[in-house]
């Protein structure tokens, strides 16, 4: 069964989510969508063909999902589909598949890309605030992608990095600072 239009999978529609360490445009996109699209026109599990689609976002996201009411990914299929993502990799020179990344949208919308132990440090200097755009590159059904995938960090577990950088920044919490050292 060939892949369908990622508009036609239901609402709990297994996802996976793939986040490009860099934007991925022209021929490398076109080379990441080709190869995708090939692999899920003959994806199967346990030699039924898998009803899925993708979906490429802000040339850097790519949502893959699968329609369970057809059937079921399985654990080999899914191993299937990070190795050939694992593949593309080396040939686009970019990572798709790694933990420990957090994506948002700067100041001029662009999505952007951090490391976890730089949050702090974007918070502080106010690149990363409550009202930052974030994309949750967790979400496991299509209605969140749909929904939840992109997100304000007030909405997410950043809002506490957020929260602790502005009280450090704070002039009050300098002044108390400095009142308690001097």
């Amino acid at each position: 069964m060939p892949a369908i239009r990622f508009t036609e999978l239901p609402d709990h529609a297994r996802v996976w989510v793939f986040a490009s360490d860099r934007p991925l445009l022209g021929d490398d996109a076109r080379a990441l969508l080709d190869e995708v699209d090939a692999f899920l026109a003959q994806w199967k599990a346990h030699g039924a063909p898998l009803r899925s689609a993708r979906e490429w976002r802000d040339d850097r996201f790519l949502a893959i999902g699968v329609d369970p009411d057809a059937e079921q990914a399985s654990g080999c299929s899914i191993d299937g589909m990070f190795r050939g993502l694992r593949e593309l990799e080396q040939r686009l020179g970019t990572t798709l598949v790694a933990g420990g990344r957090v994506f948002y949208r700067d100041a001029a919308g662009a999505p952007q890309l951090a490391p976890r132990k730089e949050l702090p440090s974007l918070a502080k200097r106010g690149a990363l605030t409550s009202d930052t755009a974030v994309f949750d590159t967790s979400v496991t059904s299509v209605r969140d992608w749909r929904s939840h995938f992109e997100v304000r960090a007030r909405d997410t577990w950043l809002a506490a990095t957020v929260a602790q950088a502005s009280q450090r920044s704070s002039p009050a919490a300098t002044n108390s600072s400095s009142a308690r050292n001097g």
